[in-house]
């Protein structure tokens, strides 16, 4: 069974002065809080909804996804 842990997690600032986290690999699996470890915290309690949802439809979670990050210039 996958864990949160084995995914890629993306936490990143939001506009308004709070902190998105979010797992690419997973479509609504996103969260948000005033600091990053607040977020991380919120995901978590997301992902275990997620995984409950996917277990209960006989379903396995999706692979991760490998992630690049790139600057515009």
């Amino acid at each position: 069974m996958r864990d949160l842990d084995d995914y890629t997690i993306v936490i990143r600032p939001d506009d308004n002065g709070t902190f998105v986290a979010y797992v690419p690999a997973l479509p609504g699996c996103h969260a948000w809080g005033r600091t990053p470890d607040e977020a991380r915290a919120e995901l978590r309690q997301v992902f275990a909804m997620i995984r409950e949802e996917y277990d209960e439809e006989h379903r396995p979670l999706p692979a991760d996804v490998e992630l690049t990050v790139a600057h515009a210039r």
